[in-house]
C-alpha cells in the first residue's frame, strides 16, 4: 500500500482539510516516534507531544498520536520550526524529530502558482497541475527513509506535569466565565485577560 493510502494518513487529512507537504511532514514524524518509541497511539495522557511551531504538520501529529491541546498533552513553543518531540510517560523516553533539509524550496514559478492557487486566482488547469505535483512530491517524501530528511535522536525526557482542572470565576467586566488562574486582579475587580490588558486611565 502506498503510504498516501493509510487509512492514518487519510484520517490527517480529513482533520486538516487536503493533503500537502506540510502535513505529511508531520505525519512522517509521526509513524517515526511510533517506530522508534514502540508506541500506540494515546488515549489520555501517557504521551505528550512538544511541537515548535503552528504549521500544517501538527494537524498530524495530533490524528495520528492523540495529542491534543484540549487534552493537555500537545505543548506549542513557538519557535518557528518543524521539530517534534515525542514522549512516552510510562517508559520515561522520548525522540526529538527535526526536519533538517530544505523540503519546502521552490521554483519562483512554482511559488507563483502556489500564491495564485491558494489565493482563489488560479484556472482549473492550474488548480490540477498544481495538486498532481503536491501528490507526487508528498508520495516521494513519504516514500523515503525518514532519516534523508530528518535528525532523530532519542532524548531525556522533560515531560510537563499532567492536566489539571480548576475552578472558573465570572469576569467582573464582561461577565464571562475565566478559569482560576488566569484572572487578573484591576482596580479591585476579578477580571479575565483581555479585560485586564485594555485596562486604561481614562487618557
Amino acid at each position: 500500500m502506498n503510504v498516501t493510502d493509510e487509512p492514518a494518513f487519510q484520517e490527517s487529512i480529513r482533520l486538516h482539510g487536503h493533503a500537502c507537504i506540510g502535513l505529511a511532514v508531520g505525519y512522517a514524524a509521526a509513524r517515526v516516534a511510533l517506530k522508534r518509541l514502540a508506541i500506540a497511539r494515546a488515549e489520555d495522557e501517557e504521551l505528550v507531544a512538544i511541537v515548535e511551531c503552528d504549521a500544517c504538520g501538527v494537524d498530524a501529529i495530533q490524528s495520528v498520536l492523540g495529542c491534543t491541546l484540549g487534552k493537555g498533552n500537545l505543548i506549542y513553543r513557538d519557535h518557528g520550526k518543524n521539530v517534534f518531540t515525542i514522549i512516552d510517560r510510562r517508559k520515561n523516553r522520548g525522540v526529538r524529530i527535526a526536519l533538517a533539509a530544505d523540503l519546502f524550496n521552490r521554483t519562483p514559478e512554482q511559488e507563483a502558482l502556489m500564491l495564485k492557487v491558494f489565493g482563489g486566482r488560479a484556472d482549473d488547469g492550474e488548480r490540477q497541475s498544481f495538486w498532481t505535483a503536491q501528490r507526487k512530491k508528498i508520495a516521494d517524501f513519504l516514500a523515503d527513509p525518514p532519516e534523508r530528511w530528518f535528525r532523530i535522536e532519542m532524548v531525556d525526557p522533560e515531560a510537563p506535569e499532567r492536566a489539571r482542572l480548576f475552578s472558573s470565576l465570572i469576569c467582573e467586566q464582561c461577565g464571562e466565565q475565566v478559569m482560576e488562574p488566569r484572572v487578573r486582579l484591576r482596580a479591585g475587580k476579578k477580571v479575565c485577560i483581555p479585560c485586564a490588558e485594555n485596562y486604561g486611565r481614562g487618557w
